[in-house]
């Protein structure tokens, strides 16, 4: 005997975790995404949730490793890894999502991606300004651009397309990692997501 099975995400049955969502933190390299995510995903975990931090430069190793940095390619990486933020979303995880994610375009395919499945997507500018960027420095890009060492800065000599109206902007140059996680948790909370 075979039996037909309808499967809803959004209602099923033996569901008792909170809805999952996708919290996209886009910046300038050094801007201070992947620690800004990494404080919050501490403060979800040791709260009960269900986490995951998808580091642009992770994906970027394994996932995406077959891409360059054209246009084309990184629209593509970054609708690679917003389909994976998306799965994991709409299945009860809070993805977190660290990835400089250049182009307007890019960012608004993944949101519809999300609203299409009826799952929460939040976009975080963290708006830290270039100098301060290139003042840290994290993995020594500015310095290797400006030593003519490499090319297609996103913020120098490529363009960051700054996000018109995010769910959230944070200046994370004036405020601790600290304070700049608890305003992205109470984002969360205000939306029900957490």
């Amino acid at each position: 005997m075979t039996t037909s099975h309808s499967f809803s995400h959004s209602f099923h049955p033996f569901c008792t975790c909170w809805p999952g969502a996708t919290v996209w933190l886009t910046g300038l390299p050094s801007a201070g995404k992947t620690t800004i995510a990494r404080a919050l995903a501490v403060r979800l975990s040791g709260a009960g949730r269900r986490v995951e931090v998808l580091d642009g430069d992770e994906n970027r190793a394994v996932l995406n490793a077959d891409l360059g940095f054209s246009r084309e390619d990184r629209y593509t990486n970054v609708q690679r890894v917003g389909l994976i933020a998306e799965v994991l979303a709409r299945n009860g995880i809070v993805a977190l999502v660290p990835v400089i994610a250049p182009y307007a375009d890019s960012r608004e395919a993944v949101r519809k991606r999300h609203e299409a499945s009826g799952t929460a997507y939040l976009e975080v500018h963290v708006a830290t300004p270039l100098e301060v960027c290139a003042a840290r420095d994290v993995k020594g890009l500015y310095a290797r651009q400006a030593a003519g060492e490499l090319s297609g800065l996103t913020g120098v000599d490529d363009p960051y397309e700054v996000p018109a109206d995010p769910d959230l902007r944070i200046e994370a140059q004036a405020q601790t990692v600290e304070e700049s996680a608890h305003v992205v948790l109470r984002l969360l909370h205000a939306k029900e997501l957490a």
